[in-house]
């Protein structure tokens, strides 16, 4: 699955990259950009990034801190003057919006 981005400020790969380091602390070692949690990433002139993403479940007990995770590394990219963070569970969550790396890393191939 890819990200859908929106970005005009060009920073999609920085933040991208921002991302792909945050784990889900239950499916380590594979990143959520790997895991396919996140679903777009959005900027805006005026320094707002948006990211659209998900979790393995609604009811992930660690949902807080990954939000809070992607909200404070984003936001600290330089050019980023607020970063938000949008949950959605549309569509929900497979294990076929893992990268075939995630899959593998994680025993699932």
């Amino acid at each position: 699955m890819s990200i859908i981005v929106m970005d005009k400020l060009g920073l999609a790969p920085q933040i991208q990259a921002t991302l792909e380091t945050i784990y889900d602390p239950e499916l380590k070692p594979a990143n959520i950009v790997d895991l396919g949690l996140v679903y777009e990433i959005i900027t805006k002139e005026d320094g707002i990034a948006k990211i659209v993403m998900t979790l393995t479940a609604p009811g992930c007990p660690v949902a807080g801190e990954i939000m809070n995770e992607v909200q404070e590394k984003v936001a600290g990219i330089e050019g980023i003057t607020e970063a938000l963070v949008e949950l959605t569970f549309d569509p929900p969550w497979t294990k076929d919006m893992m990268s075939e790396e995630a899959k593998l890393e994680l025993g699932f191939l």
